[in-house]
């Protein structure tokens, strides 16, 4: 009869020593980022503090750029997903290649190009006689500040990438509403705000769908798929080049110097010419050898997509700080004056609080909303990836041009989507498609298998239905949840504050 082996007691007590010690970690971990972010908080109280000291609303100050500092880190932690996630779904870069690039990016965009000055009441949202006293003002904009960051960071954690700028802008309307009244709200603004709801995304999607399906018919249902990708690719190269070229000059630099319209056009020509001499022989040398199939043609979208999430991520560094810092500013400027003025220039330690902060949230916090953006909506790869961030720079070119507010939040997930429907469409109804399909993977003996899988492939939905009417209710209440928001926590610090 064979004995039952029994674990000595010695080894049963280790095992459970390391898995307590197992579990420890796991736990300790989950605290690092939040602590590291208290830190960072505190940080900014400090050197508010040793900038202020003296000054008169030295205390406000200092609990603003505290605030400052938490919005900051969740714009970072929600907002840059856009510029790096497809990037990152596509595999055309890892998750930390991708975090240096956008913290690097980011940063530099919002101090050099950040800008020096600011409409205190974003804009022009908020009539600023019906918060002409100087307590009023503050209390308002620390509470749009309050609302936008708790907005945002629930969002993150929901998973649904929102705009920064229309959470600032619900807090600055729900703050003046409680402050002066529903007629303090400039409508006509708050009317172009929410159109911006369905023509961001849309426009994002259509002209992603459009340059998606180029690529389709002119490169990937070819028969010689090499010799099409040399010959087009250096042209899309061209394109996203002047694209970014015009997009930096009208978007990304405003604040160093004002370019008009067609100067930035021409700019965009000029660099659009450039990029097209140097792309062709690149991606010649790149496609020499290269395999006649898909996985080949990848390899020529890589490196464009680098570049493209970088010059996102200095653009929107460039604009969205003001976001942090912008209500921050106002809120220091009118502390220590003891008056509300329509512009007021920011100081250096107020910029540093916002650039640092982005960077500081993308790091901790970015890489959930990466991973929803860039593969849990659909799925992407770098020809796809390269039509988003080629769908951004477009739209916002656009907007700019027809004078429509935007946001870059949802151009970049309107791309997303709209790659993803046009790919259910495109496989479902696609002549060109079925026949490229039918000569290449079916056989001609009519193999019911073959034929069962094409068929279940024509089914299959390739957007997630659920992320995508998650992000779009996250999208619809995110200026009245944070208006509501916010008008509560005016009325709170008006009581506490009396």
């Amino acid at each position: 009869m064979a004995e039952t082996y029994r674990k000595p007691t010695l080894d049963k007590d280790l095992d459970k020593l390391a898995t307590m010690e197992e579990a420890t970690g796991l736990i300790n971990r989950g605290f690092v980022t939040p602590g590291l972010a208290i830190v960072f908080i505190f940080l900014c109280a400090v050197i508010a503090a040793v900038f202020v000291t003296g000054h008169p609303g030295a205390v406000t100050i200092i609990a603003a750029a505290m605030i400052g500092a938490y919005m900051a880190l969740n714009i970072g932690a929600n907002d840059v997903a856009n510029n790096v996630g497809p990037a990152v779904g596509s595999q055309a870069m890892t998750m930390g290649v991708a975090l240096a690039i956008a913290a690097i990016f980011e940063s530099a965009g919002a101090l050099i190009a950040g800008g020096d000055v600011v409409a205190t009441i974003s804009k022009g949202i908020i009539d600023p006689v019906a918060v002409s006293d100087p307590n009023i003002f503050i209390s308002a904009m620390m509470a749009a500040l309050v609302s936008a960051a708790m907005w945002i960071h629930l969002a993150t954690w929901l998973g649904a990438p929102v705009s920064t700028t229309h959470s600032i802008v619900g807090g600055v309307m729900g703050a003046g509403i409680a402050a002066a009244g529903v007629d303090a709200v400039n409508w006509p603004t708050m009317g172009g705000i929410a159109a911006s709801w369905v023509i961001s995304p849309f426009l994002g999607g259509l002209i992603a769908a459009i340059f998606l399906a180029f690529i389709k018919t002119a490169i990937i249902y070819q028969e010689d798929k090499i010799a099409a990708a040399k010959r087009w690719v250096p042209v899309l190269i061209a394109i996203m080049v002047g694209a970014f070229a015009t997009y930096l000059a009208l978007k990304g630099v405003k604040a160093l110097i004002k370019i008009p319209m067609s100067t930035a056009m021409l700019i965009g020509l000029g660099a659009a010419l450039v990029g097209w001499v140097i792309a062709r022989p690149v991606i010649a040398r790149q496609a020499r050898g290269l395999e006649n199939r898909n996985q080949s043609l990848r390899k020529l979208f890589g490196l464009p997509l680098i570049f493209s999430a970088a010059l996102l991520s200095f653009a929107h560094g460039a604009n969205d700080v003001a976001n942090a810092v912008g209500p921050l500013a106002a809120i220091v400027h009118t502390a220590e004056l003891g008056e509300v003025a329509p512009k007021v220039v920011i100081p250096l330690w107020v910029m540093a609080v916002g650039a640092v902060g982005i960077s500081l949230g993308l790091l901790l916090f970015g890489p959930k909303l990466i991973r929803m953006v860039g593969n849990q909506i659909t799925k992407l790869n770098p020809m796809r990836a390269y039509c988003v961030a080629l769908s951004a720079a477009i739209t916002v070119i656009i907007a700019s041009w027809l004078g429509l507010p935007v946001s870059s939040t949802h151009i970049a997930v309107g791309a997303v989507f709209g790659v993803g429907f046009f790919r259910e469409w495109y496989t479902e109804k696609s002549t060109r498609r079925a026949d490229y399909v039918a000569r290449h993977k079916i056989n001609t003996d009519g193999d019911e298998a073959s034929n069962g899988r094409l068929a279940e492939q024509r089914r299959r939905k390739l957007v997630r239905r659920s992320h995508f009417l998650q992000i779009i209710a996250a999208w619809v209440i995110t200026v009245p949840a944070a208006a509501v928001l916010s008008g509560v926590l005016f009325v709170v610090l008006r009581a506490v504050l009396a």
